[in-house]
């Protein structure tokens, strides 16, 4: 394990008072820079210039700090991995100053590696811009992309024949999607909303607009939560119910962050999500952002080389739909003329 040494960095402000006779107030606020998950950080405050101020009140994201002697402690399991804010407030007669800094905490720990074996490979639709895919009773339901060429569909595993067919609007562009009890939830890119379908009829029953997550890129779900992606390094949590954006979590290993995460799929209490433009599958912590594994893919996109000619940078890597019951893992890519069934090995 690397172990990232905690580097200080220092916020410097100088706030000048107009009140005739008084002296400027200087502080300094001592954060790390980086830190690993687990360990207990202190972040100090000091007034180096002017009258003594009345308070400080330390925050690491939203959460209040408790503070003794103008420093407080913070054990980073309360924030998970990622960058975070830290804010302090200096309380002054009649002014308050807010000083930010921040700070960026790695995993602990390297991830496992995983390779993989083919199992099976079906047939896929080689015009299927595939952006969400799920193993549903029996059958695959997939989502498209591209204005104009965005479909709900249903369709047979063994033939790759299409059951059944919804066509989005050409306005939208069609991006992940999941099913929930007798509802399945379609995310587009860039329109701020998802649609909620009829899973029998494929009919819109309802529409649902996004919060903090300015894209839709991947869905799935959990027993209690809607997990969503929007291209950035952070995966949001829903409520099924209303919608709403609960909580998010920064995917981490111990040396970078993981952006552009694209198509999910929630197998044994783990998030696995496809990274877009490169061959990998991400196995990420829910709870923490941590990346505990990553399954390498390169050999599928070789293999499809061999029979069709894909376009670098587009028809990439995307779509994982897993059958619980019979604990398979499917796996394809955007206009990919197969779907491959894969075991999972670990190196």
């Amino acid at each position: 394990m690397k172990f990232i040494k905690q580097a200080s960095i220092f916020s410097l402000l100088l706030l000048t008072l107009n009140s005739c006779g008084e002296a400027s107030y200087r502080f300094k606020v001592n954060t790390p820079n980086k830190t690993t998950l687990g360990e207990t950080v202190s972040i100090k405050f000091e007034q180096l210039e002017g009258k003594k101020i009345d308070s400080i009140h330390i925050f690491a994201g939203s959460k209040k700090l408790n503070t003794e002697n103008n420093t407080a402690s913070l054990n980073t399991n309360d924030l998970g991995v990622g960058k975070h804010l830290i804010k302090t407030l200096a309380f002054m007669p009649g002014k308050v100053k807010r000083i930010n800094n921040s700070i960026e905490v790695f995993s602990n720990k390297k991830y496992e590696s995983y390779t993989y074996k083919v199992v099976n490979t079906f047939p896929h639709d080689p015009k299927a811009f595939t952006q969400g895919l799920e193993f549903h009773n029996g059958f695959l339901y997939e989502t498209t992309g591209r204005n104009g060429q965005s479909w709900l569909r249903k369709v047979e595993l063994k033939t790759g024949k299409v059951l059944q067919q919804y066509d989005l609007s050409d306005k939208y562009f069609g991006e992940g999607m999941t099913i929930v009890g007798n509802q399945i939830f379609w995310l587009t890119w860039k329109a701020g909303k998802g649609f909620i379908f009829d899973l029998d009829t494929f009919k819109i029953v309802k529409e649902f607009k996004y919060q903090q997550s300015l894209e839709g890129w991947g869905l799935t779900h959990s027993d209690k939560e809607l997990i969503k992606s929007d291209g950035t390094n952070k995966i949001w949590f829903l409520n099924p119910e209303n919608h709403k954006e609960v909580r998010n979590v920064q995917v981490y290993t111990d040396k970078i962050t993981l952006e552009k995460l694209n198509e999910l799929e929630y197998i044994n209490g783990k998030i696995y999500a496809n990274y877009w433009q490169k061959p990998f599958i991400a196995i990420i912590n829910p709870n923490n952002g941590v990346v505990d594994g990553v399954v390498e893919l390169k050999g599928l996109v070789a293999e499809i080389k061999k029979t069709q000619k894909i376009v670098d940078g587009d028809d990439v890597l995307n779509g994982i739909a897993f059958d619980k019951e019979n604990n398979r893992l499917f796996v394809t890519g955007k206009n990919w003329g197969k779907l491959f069934e894969i075991e999972i090995i670990k190196k």
